[in-house]
């Protein structure tokens, strides 16, 4: 069997909670039929839609990128699951014309660029069939400052410090979010939160030169960031959160 390359073990460092939280939704039992019908907003060249059509599930990727939706049909073709996966130009304003019912929604890294992420909540919650669920992945705010500080960018963390989640920070990625005020909107939303995890804790600290030279350093860092992914202590540490919330 050939070894992951180093891309691959630094995306496994990346994802590996958040796949876990994806998976461990599916295998539960969540949805009446096996087979799922999930939205992928902005899910590009398929990182995420292409794994689960393997799983049996089907897949519509959304996304404003005509080459990262050819990189995805490619992607989908070499890997035999074309036929669970279709691309459509468009972004999350698009959501209620091009989606007519979905069982899951995977919103990874997109919440922090809408002009209104209240309305972007309230549209998924829109095409989210009774029971379905959402998998929403966001930048976390405490730790962003703290990065900023670290790399010198004193001005820059002050801002984000006096931020909030209704602020866009030009150039810097957009907004940043802390777990109480996305609890807050996606309850708004008419969606609750059923389990919130840590995402990229120690990852964004480590050096990529040691994943890539010491044997076994990606393995044993997944398994740390999966152990304290859900001790709510290490919450403000995270770069991300990964919100599972159900309709």
């Amino acid at each position: 069997m050939p070894q992951p390359s180093a891309s691959d073990r630094r995306q496994s460092v990346r994802t590996g909670v958040v796949w876990d939280g994806v998976r461990r939704l599916l295998e539960d039992g969540a949805f009446d039929d096996k087979q799922a019908r999930i939205v992928d907003v902005g899910g590009g060249t398929g990182g995420f839609a292409v794994p689960l059509a393997e799983l049996g599930h089907t897949v519509q990727v959304i996304d404003p990128s005509p080459d990262a939706l050819a990189s995805l049909d490619r992607r989908a073709r070499e890997r035999g699951v074309a036929d669970r996966v279709a691309g459509q130009q468009g972004d999350l304003s698009d959501l209620p014309g091009l989606v007519d019912g979905a069982d899951l929604v995977l919103c990874h890294g997109v919440l922090e660029m809408v002009e209104d992420p209240a309305a972007s909540l309230a549209a998924i919650a829109g095409v989210l069939r009774p029971g379905g669920h959402l998998s929403l992945l966001v930048a976390q705010r405490h730790a962003a400052v703290v990065a900023r500080a670290m790399a010198g960018h004193f001005q820059a963390a002050r801002e984000l410090l006096e931020a909030d989640s209704t602020t866009t920070l030009a150039g810097r990625g957009g907004r940043r979010f802390t777990h109480d005020e996305l609890v807050t909107l996606l309850v708004t939303a008419g969606l609750q939160p059923s389990s919130v995890h840590a995402v990229r804790v120690f990852a964004d600290l480590v050096p990529g030169s040691l994943l890539d030279l010491e044997p076994g350093a990606s393995a044993a860092l997944v398994e740390l960031e999966r152990a304290v992914a859900t001790r709510p202590e290490y919450l403000p540490l995270a770069a991300q959160l990964h919100v599972i919330a159900g309709r």
